[in-house]
């Protein structure tokens, strides 16, 4: 049995929800067909597999979300060299542009999605900010037990934030511990999502089999409205980030950090497998190597523009989906939200969706539907996930190029981007 999980494990896991959804969606078009019933009812077990996949997710996000975001503030370290806080404002600011983009974006082409389980308990219209902001405030005091039991993400990541900053001055024997918990709790979430050719079988047969065929043109619709905005903001928003601070032409250093990053970056799922190739660009972009060898691996962190997108996105198509009503000024704070929560995105492949909930808590969206919302993330998530990861190491970068050189050009000296990105 552990050779046999060894060698799944072997396969890509791209490859593996292909298979997954083209027997999925085989199954689901040729069940009307089956006449025999005793068959009829063998072949609808498929759709266990699904339930018990966004089970799974369910159960573990709460305390995925808590370890990460803990650890990430309690093993920052106080007194980072001066040139690193231009480069954090930039991932921050970038994330955060990212998610407002994300936010506009599904303002302007509202998306509805098809859930694979009907809704049945959709939460009333939230009267006015007032409320969105009275509900918030109640859920951030919630006690921290009862968050993570509910699961309230508010609650959760309110505490998380607070014991995480107590913990910086633990000791580091201290901080050792929450960092195991938080790998041990994020390789049980790489053991389920390798479970997710067979969940997302399952999702999508009952999709098409509740339906029908209109989920394509439903899913379809969703990845223009995710990629495109990612796309915006790769080509667009960064740009413009890059020019203000080098006060030069940015597309030949963003097409370079696209060219030699992204492109790895959209095939390996994982900004922390990039790093290695994110290094050796910032060596050949000539950047100081005290910057770049802080600045990559903790882009790798928290530098998540592209789960931003994700996480805003998602959560107001459901919010769409259940015909809550949202003013700007709600979907600003989902922007900031949407934003905090996309640097605590786990490391694995398909992280940010499990984010999805902490922004659909904003809304009073139940945990129930926010997991179907993670479960249509996960079908769309062989291109999704790919170019959101693109986007996210890309910009580690790009970011820290940027700042290396605004401080450079600060200091007096003159730069020769063309000579160095001819050489790279």
């Amino acid at each position: 049995m552990k050779e046999l999980f060894k060698k799944w494990n072997n396969i890509s896991l791209v490859k593996r929800i292909i298979v997954g959804l083209i027997i999925g969606t085989v199954l689901a078009f040729i069940r009307p067909n089956i006449t025999n019933e005793s068959l009829g009812n063998f072949v609808d077990i498929v759709s266990i597999f699904g339930s018990l996949f966004v089970g799974a997710l369910k159960a573990i996000a709460p305390v995925l979300v808590f370890f990460l975001v803990m650890e990430a503030l309690c093993k920052h370290k106080e007194g980072q060299k001066t040139n690193m806080k231009r480069v954090i404002a930039l991932y921050l600011v970038g994330t955060f542009l990212a998610a407002l983009c994300g936010v506009i974006i599904s303002f302007l082409f509202p998306l509805e999605l098809i859930l694979p389980q009907a809704v049945t308990d959709a939460p009333s219209a939230p009267e006015g900010l007032d409320q969105v902001l009275k509900t918030l405030l109640l859920n951030l005091v919630d006690n921290p037990v009862h968050a993570l039991i509910t699961p309230n993400y508010m609650g959760i990541l309110f505490w998380a934030v607070l014991i995480g900053l107590a913990l910086r001055g633990a000791k580091e024997e201290t901080k050792n511990v929450i960092s195991n918990f938080s790998e041990a709790i994020s390789s049980v979430v790489r053991h389920v999502i390798s479970f997710a050719p067979f969940g997302i079988m399952g999702l999508i047969y009952d999709s098409i089999v509740t339906s029908g065929s209109d989920i394509f043109k439903n899913y379809f619709m969703l990845l223009v409205v995710l990629l495109g905005t990612m796309l915006f903001v790769a080509f667009v928003v960064n740009p413009i980030m890059v020019f203000t601070q080098i006060k030069t032409n940015p597309y030949p250093l963003v097409l370079t950090c696209i060219k030699k990053s992204g492109i790895t970056a959209f095939f390996t799922r994982s900004s922390a497998a990039n790093i290695p190739v994110n290094m050796k660009l910032s060596q050949d972009l000539q950047l100081n190597e005290d910057t770049y060898s802080v600045s990559i691996p903790l882009g790798a962190t928290i530098n998540m523009a592209g789960a931003a997108i994700t996480i805003s996105v998602m959560a107001l198509a459901a919010v769409n989906t259940l015909g809550i009503q949202v003013d700007f000024a709600t979907a600003l704070i989902l922007s900031v939200l949407s934003a905090l929560a996309a640097c605590g995105a786990s490391g694995v492949a398909g992280g940010s969706l499990l984010l999805i909930p902490l922004a659909c808590s904003l809304f009073g969206i139940s945990n129930d539907i926010a997991m179907q919302v993670v479960g249509v993330g996960f079908i769309i998530g062989v291109l999704q996930d790919s170019t959101e990861t693109a986007l996210n190491s890309s910009t580690d970068v790009l970011f820290t190029a940027t700042a290396d050189y605004a401080q450079r050009i600060a200091d007096g000296e003159k730069i020769d981007f063309k000579k160095i990105l001819s050489n790279i």
